[in-house]
């Protein structure tokens, strides 16, 4: 991707974790970025796949960081996976394994959370994940119960390396019943893709996701969206030599991408 093609990106979706910040630090350029956005009026989304927060909860860590972000510019896939069942069943019954912040965001669109009879199993980013949630779970799948989760990622990145996320529950959960889920909600799959675009009133082509995860950010390129790596995160430049996506655009860090948004 060439410079001149970032600047007519009519929207950037930047990732959080591993982009913006990494654990409680606000990464090179991030501040830097956003206030060049801010001052030239280019509109730009957080595009989440961490469900374990509501919108609420990452306005209130960005502020942390000095940065005033209104919750409606914060999209995850939690939010994305309440619209997508909403648009199937409103008001449905749900067995959700997710954190507080989760539920508080499900019973916000309408669905009574159930831990018997429900109309759809979801499986979130669940950092209060216990073993009679998993066991629950699995019983469900076993009837046949529709199942989704809400995105792929397998690992979360930290400070000092990283800490299981819902791909690896997912793995656990194959191993015990034999299913993967019906339906990804998240990046890079079709209804995160189809609830971006919806929010934005932008065509994908004219999108540009930023982000540090090779299999969900940079793959939403398969989906005419504009991609740019940073090296921020979880991916290494190594690990583009066999990936199977890859990126418009490889940058160290948001600050590295400034420069490129600055050349004339």
């Amino acid at each position: 991707m060439e410079s001149k093609k970032i600047q007519n990106t009519d929207c950037f979706l930047f990732d959080l974790d591993g982009t913006v910040y990494l654990g409680d630090e606000l990464l090179p350029g991030a501040r830097e970025l956003l206030n060049y956005l801010d001052i030239n009026k280019r509109p730009y989304f957080f595009l989440t796949n961490n469900s374990s927060r509501s919108r609420a909860d990452y306005s209130l860590k960005l502020a942390k960081y000095k940065l005033e972000i209104p919750e409606d510019k914060i999209f995850s896939s939690g939010m994305a996976t309440a619209i997508y069942l909403k648009k199937q069943k409103p008001g449905a019954n749900i067995y959700l394994v997710g954190t507080p912040s989760l539920e508080e965001e499900f019973r916000a669109y309408g669905f009574d959370l159930v831990d018997q009879n429900p109309d759809y199993v979801v499986l979130g980013f669940d950092t209060t994940l216990t073993y009679e949630k998993i066991w629950k779970l699995t019983d469900f799948l076993v009837e046949g119960r529709p199942y989704i989760a809400t995105h792929p990622d397998i690992n979360c990145p930290t400070p000092d390396g990283f800490m299981p996320d819902i791909g690896a529950m997912m793995a656990m959960i194959k191993t015990s019943t034999g299913r993967d889920p019906d339906v990804v909600v998240g990046k890079p799959h079709a209804p995160m893709v189809e609830a971006i675009v919806e929010l934005t009133g932008y065509k994908p082509e004219n999108l540009t996701m930023v982000g540090d995860r090779l299999y969900t950010d940079i793959a939403m390129g398969t989906a005419g969206i504009q991609t740019v790596l940073v090296l921020s995160g979880e991916t290494n430049i190594e690990d583009l030599v066999s990936a199977p996506n890859q990126p418009d655009l490889v940058c160290e860090n948001l600050g590295d991408l400034l420069l490129h948004l600055k050349v004339i």
